[in-house]
């Protein structure tokens, strides 16, 4: 339920409409996986959906590690800061989760 509305999400979380993202949404699927939302956390989350409209297809993460290394600095950028940042599948999975984008081709 996000602001008195049933959200559909399959078995891992993962929006089934991505017409019904929002902050809302964000903030209880994190309060759900036990995430305390940063501005990190938000910076990440709408560099995905931003990547996505742009692209059509969701950010690598090698592409997060470029963009966030530039803009983060080469430690808080890494990889391991980034998986730090989302630690229910890194920000490929939770991430993408979280901004409402679909699983990644071979996710299990």
């Amino acid at each position: 339920m996000v602001e008195g509305r049933p959200i559909a999400v399959d078995a891992e979380g993962y929006l089934l409409d991505r017409q019904d993202w929002s902050e809302a949404f964000v903030r209880a699927l994190a309060r759900q996986e036990g995430l305390a939302l940063t501005d990190e956390h938000w910076e990440l989350i709408r560099f995905l959906r931003e990547h996505f409209a742009a692209h059509g297809v969701q950010a690598q993460v090698r592409v997060m590690i470029r963009e966030f290394s530039a803009r983060w600095g080469a430690e808080r950028g890494s990889n391991h800061a980034l998986h730090d940042l989302f630690p229910r599948g890194g920000p490929q999975k939770q991430g993408n989760r979280l901004a409402g984008l679909l699983r990644t081709k071979g996710e299990h």
